[in-house]
């Protein structure tokens, strides 16, 4: 039923923001202090193998011990948590625009029945949600609204609702990781006009979350299976380490090598398979901003913004510049959200704080 569905768009009250993720756990509390926000906490903890896996927990148990150890370690109170589901794991569509006249009973008997249309699974088995967006008057004069669906496998949602419940919290939020994000950059986004678009890659453990976002609202979402541990696991073979060893703290001890052509067989084995592997993600990005732009005329990305782990690595953003002919900006959630912090946080890992900080927003 929708009732299940923990509200993607509603707001809650005063909590924690919790990312899960296969390689950790993100916990921040954000309190509003005047006009400011402050960073009361932020810890993150790692996630042993199998318990997170394909953007679901398939350990309730041991997630939920994990958090209430993080919470523990740092002393954090609170009962209720928003959380976020993968990107991969969700189905986000702008739907064809309505009557604005419609009330919300006869927006939900509607939504119902187009996200049948959507859906890579039976709508039984779906959590959906929706969201007005803007209005505006079509050639015949009628007023109409654009709305925005959500929808996960229920199975997926009933993981988190467990986990947490576990864990001792209420989940009062559960939305799509990529609006968190997309919370978190919001003034930066602000600064361009509603026509103009903008890129996001999400750079996580195992894919890159790829949004097309026009006036703060996706446009066209795509998962790709590149991600941290694919760039470790060429650093491992190029180096010869063990697995384990190539993690991203690795990885974010190596900058991409800005050389063109053969001057790049002179770099270390690592850059060299980092170099490879970031050249197949740029250009899978690419594909996938060329295939949006397709879909109409005039339209133009203006940048692209890198988030998550990976986004950490050293001179990403001018090698994804110079590949894509595009600027391209490393997130930085602190300064985005000119966040009050009692300890510096190290700059290559702030674009890996910027879903939970999207979520400490909503529990703020």
């Amino acid at each position: 039923m929708v009732a299940s569905l923990k509200n993607f768009f509603s707001q809650g009250a005063k909590g924690v923001g919790i990312e899960l993720t296969p390689e950790r756990i993100n916990i921040v509390q954000l309190r509003k202090q005047n006009q400011a926000l402050k960073l009361e906490a932020l810890t993150s903890i790692s996630v042993p193998e199998g318990i997170f896996q394909e953007g679901r927990v398939v350990d309730p148990a041991a997630m939920a011990e994990l958090i209430r150890s993080g919470l523990e370690e740092k002393k954090i109170k609170a009962k209720q948590a928003a959380s976020a589901v993968p990107l991969g794991e969700a189905i986000v569509r702008l739907l064809p625009p309505v009557p604005a006249e419609m009330d919300d009973r006869e927006l939900w008997d509607h939504v119902n029945q187009e996200a049948g249309l959507y859906l890579p699974f039976p709508r039984e088995e779906a959590d959906v949600d929706f969201q007005r967006l803007s209005t505006f008057v079509d050639e015949d004069g009628i007023e109409r609204l654009n709305i925005l669906l959500v929808a996960t496998p229920r199975e997926v949602t009933d993981s988190y609702l467990e986990t947490f419940r576990l864990a001792g919290l209420t989940l009062s939020i559960l939305e799509v990781s990529s609006f968190a994000l997309i919370r978190t950059i919001r003034e930066q986004l602000l600064q361009f006009s509603p026509q103009e678009v903008v890129a996001i890659a999400d750079i996580e453990f195992d894919s890159t979350e790829i949004s097309i976002v026009m006036d703060g609202i996706p446009q066209f979402t795509r998962r790709v299976p590149i991600g941290t541990f694919q760039i470790q696991s060429a650093v491992s073979r190029a180096m010869n380490l063990p697995g384990t060893m190539a993690g991203v703290e690795l990885l974010h001890q190596i900058t991409v090598p800005l050389a063109i052509g053969d001057t790049t067989r002179s770099v270390n084995p690592g850059a060299t398979a980092i170099l490879r592997i970031l050249g197949e993600l740029a250009d899978e990005l690419r594909r996938s901003i060329d295939f949006y732009l397709n879909q109409g005329e005039g339209m133009e990305v203006s940048q692209v913004f890198l988030a998550g782990p990976g986004a950490g690595i050293g001179q990403l953003d001018e090698f994804f510049s110079q590949r894509l002919s595009l600027t391209t900006t490393q997130i930085d959630p602190i300064e985005a959200l000119a966040l009050e912090v009692s300890a510096e946080i190290p700059q290559v890992q702030r674009p890996g704080l910027g879903v939970v900080m999207g979520l400490g927003l909503r529990e703020a």
